[in-house]
């Protein structure tokens, strides 16, 4: 169900997806997309698509220089509306992602947080999830993991809906911080 979902929500999709892609073209040049390893349901490896926020560039030491260097005018809005997501359609459709679940995080992250790694790929990665909608880049990873695991003992098809509406809350007015109370507890 939710494959088949994801495959009708991207077809209509498509000429907004090129729109922004010829956006990202025009702003940072090529590649428009965005792809990289991310542990799934399982821990097992796919690769997550999304519209690219940054252009590349490097210091002396041939590092990547910090995001905030990084990030376009254009990758602001991409990143602040959720529509650099929009590509990741493709990852619903694929079954690799569901709608709702935690972010995908780069194997090497999953590995490195153990028994809560595990414990966090007992549910599929989605395209939204409950610490997006509570704080997401305001928080810290331990925060967010805190918050992807209430998830998983918590998922219900309700608890789905309620992050999909305040995910459309926070595309509109910008993500906000909870108080560390309801991010402790799971509550908001």
């Amino acid at each position: 169900m939710t494959r088949a979902l994801g495959a009708a929500l991207l077809i209509p999709a498509l000429p907004l997806i090129a729109g922004l892609a010829l956006g990202v073209r025009l702003s940072m040049g090529s590649p428009v997309l965005f792809r990289q390893a991310r542990a799934g349901l399982g821990g097992q490896s796919f690769t997550m698509f999304k519209l690219r926020s940054m252009r590349e560039a490097n210091g002396p030491d041939g590092r990547p220089l910090p995001d905030k260097v990084r990030v376009t005018a254009f990758g602001r809005f991409l990143r602040r509306s959720r529509l650099d997501e929009l590509p990741g359609l493709w990852n619903v459709a694929r079954g690799d992602m569901a709608f709702v679940g935690p972010r995908p995080l780069l194997p090497e992250t999953i590995a490195g947080l153990g028994p809560r790694g595990e414990a966090r790929g007992r549910v599929r990665p989605g395209l939204t999830g409950w610490s997006q909608v509570n704080g997401n880049t305001l928080l810290s990873l331990d925060e967010k993991i805190t918050l992807d695991l209430w998830y998983v003992d918590n998922a219900s098809p309700l608890l789905d809906l309620r992050i999909l509406v305040l995910t459309l809350w926070v595309m509109a007015g910008g993500e906000r911080r909870k108080p560390a109370v309801a991010l402790a507890s799971g509550a908001d």
